[in-house]
């Protein structure tokens, strides 16, 4: 009987176990020593809505890439070998003619595209090398519970569309640059521990979240920073009228503008946004972290307004890091 239940016990042991491994594991290298040369074709041989993690391993190289993930693949993992010398990178943008002599927008500008659930990314470095041609997105999310970690995003204007009302999104320990709203969209994003680099004297975001959502994009503990030169930088502005940004215990340097906000004045179809936008700020530091003179709209939150700021309630009970 003794022996019955221990041989069940380790049967019972090794499924939770297996339940938690990737059911399938590929590998992509440029040298031909993996499963595939190309990322984009490693995920197109993933099953659609498969069963469980597919886990897709890049090793060290650049990979002149324009990926998609599209919805019917979900649950897939990019790791990366090493994320400075693992290089997915693009150069379209807004403007450009594409293969049918069309013009693109930003939206079909993008590097990497995510359209798909529960899609995890790490180690990577995304870019999109356009540069003042136009808006070139390097990283495009729109599925739900996307989490990216470890990673650089570079890009000029429109680094980030962080897009679609029900998206969830996490990012953490990343390195992201731009120029002009180079975080944008209508998700509800988390910067965790991320360093922020402004390449021009702009906007950091420019966030569109709708009415009906109570987090936009919330940065926890990052820093940012600025080409050398840079002087004159806003933390945001708001692309559509219930935009809601907020910065918690961030380092932020002298190139933050000491009113902090703009309202994005003449936009005539949102216009007076900064009477529905909602900024806000607690335990901003550094130089530009200083909220004396910030515009009169925007908040300072205070430690009882924190209790409102965790990863449970911003994403409605989705834990990241599980």
């Amino acid at each position: 009987m003794k022996k019955l239940f221990l041989i069940l016990f380790v049967s019972i042991a090794n499924f939770l176990l297996a339940g938690t491994d990737p059911y399938i594991r590929i590998t992509v290298a440029k040298d031909g020593s993996g499963d595939f040369t190309s990322i984009q074709k490693a995920i197109n041989s993933i099953r659609d809505l498969g069963p469980s993690e597919a886990l897709v391993f890049i090793k060290v190289g650049t990979y002149n890439e324009k990926i998609t993930i599209p919805s019917s693949k979900h649950k897939i993992t990019l790791e990366g070998e090493n994320k400075d010398n693992t290089i997915i990178t693009n150069n379209d943008f807004s403007g450009k003619t594409d293969p049918f002599n069309e013009k693109m927008t930003t939206f079909n500008s993008y590097t990497l595209l995510v359209m798909g659930d529960d899609i995890k990314v790490s180690n990577v470095t995304i870019q999109n090398s356009s540069c003042n041609e136009g808006q070139a997105v390097s990283l495009h999310v729109e599925g739900d519970r996307f989490v990216i970690k470890n990673s650089n995003i570079l890009g000029c204007q429109d680094t980030i569309y962080s897009a679609t009302n029900h998206s969830r999104q996490y990012f953490e320990n990343c390195y992201i640059e731009g120029t002009t709203d180079f975080i944008f969209g209508q998700a509800t994003v988390v910067f965790k521990n991320c360093t922020i680099k402004s390449l021009a004297d702009s906007y950091i975001t420019a966030a569109a979240t709708e009415a009906d959502r109570l987090y936009g994009f919330v940065f926890f503990d990052c820093k940012l920073i600025a080409r050398e030169g840079i002087t004159k930088v806003y933390l945001g502005r708001p692309w559509r009228p219930y935009a809601k940004t907020v910065f918690i215990n961030t380092e932020m340097g002298k190139h933050i503008l000491p009113e902090g906000w703009n309202p994005w004045k003449g936009d005539k179809m949102f216009p007076d946004k900064e009477k529905t936008a909602y900024y806000a700020e607690f335990g901003s530091k550094g130089k530009g972290g200083n909220t004396s003179k910030r515009v009169s709209w925007s908040h300072q939150l205070t430690k009882k307004d924190l209790k409102n700021y965790t990863i449970e309630k911003i994403f409605n009970d989705w834990n990241p890091n599980k």
